[in-house]
Order: C-alpha cells, then sequence, then structure tokens
C-alpha cells in the first residue's frame, strides 16, 4: 500500500518531501520501462510492451491518494502508480519475463498481475471494464458492513466510449460509491484522435450528466495532479460519491513498442510536455535538489533496476510438467497465492 501520508496542503517541508518522493517514483516507473522496452527489443520479453511515458504524473498521483486498506485496478500505464501504491519491482519484472515466482507464475501474458488481497486487482485488457469491476468491489464491501475506503481506477480516452464504464460509471453514481475515475486523456485511442471519439468540449463533462463531481486538469504538472486526486480522495472517503478527473495530456510514445505513432501530426508531437522533465526543472527552482542529486538519484535507481532484472532472469520458468493449469476460479480460488 501506499505509505504516504496525506498531501501536505501547503508548500511546507512536508510537501517539499511529499513531491520528491512522487518525482522518485515516476522516475523509477520511466526507467524500469525503458529497461522493458530494451529487454523487448532483445527477444527476452513474450507479448506486447505498452510504455505509460508521459502519464507518471497522473498515475503516481492516483497511487499516492489511496491508502491501506484502499482499493486500485490500474491499466498498462499506470507503473508510476503501482509503485506508489506498494508494488515492487519483482513482481514487475517477473512478470514480463515470465518467472516462475512472480504473481501471474509466469502464465498469463505479461500485464495482467495483481494482488487483490493486498488491494491490487488484477488488469482486465478489455478497456472500461475496470470500472464495474471496482464498483461491484466496492459495493460488495458496504453490503459486508465495511467502510472507510476508497477505490481507484484509470482509463484512457478511447475507453469513456465503452459500455462498461458508462454501466460502472452510472451504477456508482446511483449507489454514491466511493469511487475516482481517472482518464488520462491522450489525445488518441491508439489511432483515434479525440475529435472522432466524443462531441462534448471536454471529457469532465460528463460528470453532470451522472451527477458526479469533475475535474479537468493539466496532467503533465505534477503539483496539480498530487493536489487534485488528494481532493478528490478526500471528497470520496467523506461519502461524497464517484470522483471523475480527466487529465489532458499527450503519451511521448506509440500505442506500444510495436507503434511509430506515425498517425500523429509532428507538430502535436512536438507539443507534447514532459511531465517527468517538468517536475525536474521544477525541483531546480525551487531549489529542493541539486542537479548532482538528481544524476545520482537516477544513477542509484538505474542500478536498482539492474540488479532486479539480473536477479530475475536467473530464476525458473514455469514448467509444464509440474504447474497445475487451472484457473484461479478453481481450486478454492488459489487466494492463498495472492497473499504471498
Amino acid at each position: 500500500m501506499s505509505s504516504t501520508a496525506a498531501a501536505p496542503s501547503t508548500r511546507t517541508e512536508s510537501y517539499q518531501q511529499y513531491y520528491l518522493q512522487a518525482y522518485r517514483w515516476m522516475l523509477l516507473a520511466r526507467l524500469a520501462e525503458e529497461k522493458v522496452a530494451a529487454l523487448y527489443r532483445g527477444g527476452k520479453i513474450v507479448g506486447g510492451v505498452f510504455l505509460g511515458k508521459g502519464q507518471e504524473a497522473l498515475s503516481v498521483a492516483t497511487g499516492m491518494a489511496l491508502k491501506p486498506g484502499d482499493l486500485f485496478a490500474p491499466l498498462i500505464r499506470d507503473q508510476a502508480g503501482r509503485f506508489a501504491f506498494g508494488e515492487n519491482m519483482l513482481d514487475f519484472f517477473r512478470t514480463y519475463l515470465g518467472s516462475r515466482l512472480g504473481p501471474m507464475r509466469g502464465r498469463d501474458g505479461n500485464i495482467h498481475r495483481g494482488r487483490p488481497k493486498e488491494g491490487q486487482l488484477a488488469m482486465i485488457s478489455h478497456l472500461g471494464a475496470m470500472v464495474p469491476a471496482i464498483a461491484g468491489v466496492l459495493l460488495a464491501r458496504r453490503m459486508k458492513g465495511e467502510t472507510g475506503t476508497i477505490g481507484a481506477t484509470c482509463i484512457g480516452d478511447g475507453g469513456t466510449s465503452t459500455g462498461a464504464f458508462h454501466e460502472g460509471l452510472n451504477l456508482a453514481a446511483v449507489e454514491k460509491l466511493p469511487l475516482i475515475v481517472v482518464v488520462a486523456n491522450n489525445q488518441f485511442a491508439y489511432s483515434t484522435p479525440n475529435t472522432r471519439q466524443f462531441a462534448c468540449a471536454d471529457l469532465a463533462d460528463r460528470a453532470k450528466g451522472y451527477g458526479i463531481a469533475g475535474y479537468s486538469i493539466d496532467a503533465t504538472d505534477l503539483a496539480t495532479c498530487l493536489a487534485t486526486l488528494q481532493q478528490a480522495a478526500d471528497r470520496a472517503r467523506a461519502g461524497e460519491g464517484p470522483q471523475l478527473i480527466v487529465g489532458t495530456l499527450l503519451r511521448l510514445v506509440g500505442h506500444g513498442e510495436h507503434d511509430d505513432a506515425s498517425y500523429v501530426d509532428p507538430a502535436v508531437k512536438k507539443s507534447g510536455r514532459d511531465c517527468l522533465a517538468l517536475a525536474e526543472a521544477h525541483i531546480g527552482t525551487e531549489g529542493w535538489a541539486t542537479t548532482a542529486e538528481l544524476k545520482a538519484w537516477r544513477a542509484e535507481t538505474i542500478t536498482r533496476i539492474e540488479e532486479t532484472v539480473a536477479t530475475v532472469l536467473r530464476e525458473p520458468a514455469p514448467d509444464p510438467n509440474d504447474e497445475q493449469w487451472t484457473a484461479l476460479s478453481t481450486q478454492r480460488l488459489r487466494d492463498d497465492f495472492a497473499q504471498e
């Protein structure tokens, strides 16, 4: 779970530490995903690789707004949020490299990992599907008399066009569930631009139709993301129902490592702002860290990543002669594995 307390409301020393913690999780996510991309190009990873470059600020703010006992249903590009919520690097690399010791035991693809017993739901690839899934878990908790926790899930702009998104958010709104839905509007649903996806001026306008709170923010600004997600979490926790946050940004890579994003106009590509670089600039302007310290953090992070990858590459892959190839929904649900 996230080990960080609620976001400080003023620019005190505690706020400085909070911001720096967010930056370091963003940095870890960026560098870890760059390593995954290199491993993919080197033939070490089977399946697709989908990076969250440019979306780290919105993602990390989501993970940091949650507390132990809360629920998080991240998607493919939410590695920063996953780290902030408590996922360790071993789970990350073990899943991509097919280690038998990972949360998926080297089985299902490389992105569907989760530890439900720890509040992190395993990702469903069908976009929009996580909204009704987490709404259902929150409703089940209420029916069991459990209170005091909230849930969050993330989605892209294209996923908001799905029926699952509407049905899940409508249910959450009617039931006033403590759900935060974070929309990363990266301007393209794969190759489909916003102009061919929705006719409203801003996706946040849809919140009015559901009768819930809506926010529209610049998702390249880490400070704005941290403040807005914390506000939404506080309101959800206070019983004010679902919160819809739409963060505008531009994903700085293609849909996947197989995609060169040639459908994006060069002028649009040049307009993309890198949230990590902007955070670094802000840290320098505020005098919170020197250039030498930033370089040292990067070098330290790279060393940690390389050591983790070296460990995972030595681990065993699944052995079809030993594995019990059964779905998690059988054999007493196998929930004990998610607790390890």
